[in-house]
């Protein structure tokens, strides 16, 4: 039998529906098993957020080039800054 890796597990709803309460409660009972990812992004940083926290800001160049190496699982264009999941 083939060993597989951890598989990303997606939780989805309408608002209201206990996402964030089911998220934390896995956070809570679960620390090395569940997670959020953090996100890069080419935006400049907004008061108070963190590099490897909240984002992880980086040059458009840098970023560009890790798309091209194909470093991400999704990236996206928004109001001008790229976004991407590694």
């Amino acid at each position: 039998m083939v060993k597989q890796g951890p598989r990303p597990l997606v939780i989805c709803g309408p608002s209201g529906s206990g996402k964030s309460t089911l998220l934390k409660r896995l956070f809570k009972e679960f620390p090395e098993t569940f997670g959020f990812s953090v996100s890069h992004t080419t935006r400049k940083p907004r008061p108070g957020e963190e590099n490897g926290v909240h984002y992880h800001f980086v040059c458009v160049e840098d970023m560009q080039s890790a798309i091209e190496n194909g470093e991400f699982i999704e990236t996206a264009v928004f109001s001008g800054n790229m976004y991407g999941t590694r």
